[in-house]
C-alpha cells in the first residue's frame, strides 16, 4: 500500500513572479538561488526525492526548505495583502525567508571596550608611549595594549584584523605601517 501523496507547495502569482526573477537573476546570492530553484521545483513537483534528485541534492535540505516555506506562509500572505508593502519590499520579505537561519557562533573574546581602547592607542603618537617608531605596526600595538592592560594577550593579527575593520574607505593616513615587499 502506497503512502499519502504529497501536496504540491503553494505559491501565489506575486511568489512565484519574485522566486522566478530571482532565480534568473546572475547577480543573486546562488544560495538564495538554488533555495528559489527548490520552491519552484516544489511547487511543480511535490515529491522531495524527486526534486533532491533533479537538483541534485540532499533531501533533507529540499525537505528543509519546503518546511521552512510552509512554516512561514501565514506571514508571507499577509505581506502580500498589506497594501503598503512595495515589491521591492515584497521580494526583501521573500529574500529574507530564504536567507540563512541566525546562528549563535562562538563568544566573541575580545569586548567592544577593549577593540576601542586598540583603536584608541593606534591613534596616539608611538613616540607618545615611548616607542622609538614613527608608525604603528600590529606586533607594537599587540605589545602595547598587552603593556597597558587592555587586554590579557592579543596576536598582531587580530589587532590588524580590528584596524582593518573599523577604518574609513580612504583614510588620510595609514593607522599602521605598511610592509615593505622583499
Amino acid at each position: 500500500m502506497r503512502g499519502l501523496r504529497a501536496a504540491a507547495l503553494q505559491l501565489s502569482p506575486p511568489q512565484r513572479d519574485v522566486l522566478q526573477r530571482l532565480q534568473r537573476q546572475q547577480t543573486a546570492d546562488q544560495r538564495l538561488v538554488r533555495r528559489a530553484s527548490i520552491l519552484l521545483a516544489l511547487a511543480d513537483d511535490p515529491r522531495v526525492a524527486a526534486v533532491a534528485e533533479r537538483l541534485q541534492l540532499n533531501r533533507v535540505t529540499v525537505r528543509h526548505w519546503r518546511d521552512r516555506w510552509i512554516e512561514a506562509a501565514p506571514d508571507l500572505q499577509r505581506a502580500e495583502q498589506d497594501q503598503d508593502l512595495t515589491p521591492r519590499q515584497f521580494r526583501a520579505v521573500l529574500e529574507g525567508l530564504l536567507d540563512d537561519a541566525p546562528r549563535s557562533g562562538g563568544p566573541a573574546t575580545f569586548s567592544p571596550e577593549q577593540i576601542v581602547g586598540i583603536v584608541a592607542v593606534a591613534c596616539e603618537p608611538p613616540e607618545a608611549s615611548g616607542r622609538p617608531i614613527s608608525h604603528w605596526t600590529s606586533r607594537e600595538l599587540a605589545d602595547e595594549a598587552k603593556k597597558r592592560r587592555i587586554v590579557a594577550g592579543i596576536s598582531p593579527r587580530s589587532v590588524g584584523r580590528f584596524l582593518k575593520r573599523g577604518r574609513v574607505a580612504a583614510a588620510p593616513e595609514p593607522l599602521l605601517a605598511q610592509r615593505r615587499p622583499r
